[in-house]
């Protein structure tokens, strides 16, 4: 069992207001998306080649699901911003048995075409002040990256500064080794995306 970079999430209270953003922050339209009925949340997505970005957001015409919304969106305020990072594996129960308590309840999910399990937070809010992965196993041999266009972007650099950077280091374990995730110390949680573009180097925050 490994952790591989899946993609990136990008949080919005609106969900063409987040859209808006990154397009104007990357100079590329997002494309794709849908709804996801049992979390109330909608999104677009950008593909990256091996990854993608997601942005998403509460769905203004579902009702609250009754259970705390993934990325901790019920509590999301302020302008859009990337606030989470995701990771697959081909064992989720055994990548939650390795993983910090609190990564999440496997949840059976589909939008579309696309089926997975979703390690799903009770509170929300994922280990190491959601600096730690959520943890996605894919259905079948869909994927988003499969099926998104390609605008020309690509994630050069994924950093999460933190002050538990060990403790996410250690969690992460040994077989994480993508050179694109780089793990800072820092007395404040930070993320950084830097991505080459069409029209050179962009970064979102």
């Amino acid at each position: 069992m490994s952790l591989v970079f899946d993609h990136i999430a990008i949080s919005a209270q609106s969900l063409d207001e987040g859209a808006a953003w990154v397009e104007a922050a990357l100079g590329v339209p997002l494309a794709g998306g849908g709804k996801h009925p049992h979390m109330a949340t909608h999104n677009r997505l950008l593909g990256l080649g091996d990854l993608y970005l997601e942005v998403i957001a509460p769905d203004p015409d579902a009702r609250h699901p009754g259970w705390p919304r993934w990325f901790n969106l019920d509590h999301f305020q302020g302008p859009p911003r990337l606030t989470n990072w995701v990771c697959r594996t081909d064992d989720l129960d055994q990548a939650l048995a390795a993983a910090p308590p609190g990564a999440g309840t496997p949840v059976d999910l589909q939008r579309g075409d696309f089926r997975w399990r979703m390690a799903v937070p009770a509170d929300g809010r994922l280990p190491l002040n959601d600096a730690y992965p959520a943890l996605i196993e894919w259905q079948g041999s869909l994927h988003p990256t499969k099926a998104l266009p390609d605008a020309g972007v690509r994630l050069t650099q994924l950093e999460i500064s933190l002050p538990e950077a060990e403790a996410l280091q250690h969690a992460l374990g040994p077989e994480f080794n993508d050179p694109r995730v780089v793990i800072r110390l820092s007395p404040h949680k930070h993320l950084r995306a830097t991505f080459s573009t069409p029209h050179g180097t962009r970064v979102l925050t």
